[in-house]
């Protein structure tokens, strides 16, 4: 699988014309994931659960967001972020023209976990019908992690660590450093991670234990929430 698979989508106006109401937007990041990890790890991870996601259910794929709410990396080079205030006006936007199109439900693929407002934005739009979902939560997260068989918990397992190496190795595995396992990286607690950022609590960036990641872990990530996803559908 190329990793434009997981990026674009090659639909066309045809395709969209009449088809399903229900799009399926992927938001990712641009931000630092240690030496051995892409910069677009989150947006290629988001990519790859909605385009999974949108073809067992028979959705319609949007592309994906690419900058979002990455202040916490902003230490490290390569990093690019946009304000929460923007996120929340491309959402927006987004949801008005496709419901223009006759298209009134989204379900918002998250890759990043500092993209906070999103629960926001899906709280705001639900509140007169359900129009929107948020995908993957953390209860969908955590039943991937124990059909996984991984070893860290999330707490322990915040960026760069065994789950997004292992999605990494079993989606893009050219993509992945040959020294991602000699950075494992413990933090202990992180209390002020918001004032401090990753940098207050990582030198490497990595908050976690990547050696730990395998292929064959990431296929059953990947399996489990194409399968959790279901339960969000059953709510519209």
């Amino acid at each position: 699988m190329s990793v434009m698979d997981n990026v674009m989508t090659t639909a066309t106006s045809k395709d969209w014309a009449g088809g399903e109401c229900f799009a399926v937007l992927p938001v990712g990041s641009f931000e630092q994931h240690g030496e051995f990890l892409p910069l677009v790890t989150d947006s290629l991870i988001a990519g790859a659960i909605a385009e999974r996601v949108s073809r067992e259910y028979d959705l319609l794929l949007l592309p994906p967001l690419t900058f979002s709410c990455s202040h916490e990396h902003a230490a490290y080079p390569g990093t690019v972020s946009i304000s929460a205030e923007s996120l929340i006006a491309i959402i927006g936007d987004v949801a008005a023209s496709l419901r223009r199109s006759g298209i009134d439900r989204l379900a918002i693929v998250n890759g990043h976990g500092g993209n906070y407002v999103l629960s926001n934005v899906v709280q705001t739009a639900n509140a007169d019908g359900r129009r929107m979902t948020l995908f993957p939560a953390r209860f969908d997260w955590n039943a991937a992690r124990d059909a996984a068989g991984l070893t860290s918990t999330s707490t322990e397992d915040m960026h760069a660590g065994e789950l997004e190496v292992s999605l990494l190795l079993h989606l893009h595995p050219s993509l992945v450093g040959s020294t991602y396992s000699q950075w494992d990286h413990s933090s202990g607690p992180r209390p002020h991670l918001l004032t401090a950022g990753v940098a207050g609590y990582s030198e490497s960036g990595v908050i976690g234990q990547p050696s730990l990641g395998t292929a064959e872990k990431g296929a059953a990530i990947l399996n489990s929430l194409t399968k959790s996803f279901k339960d969000h559908l059953a709510l519209f």
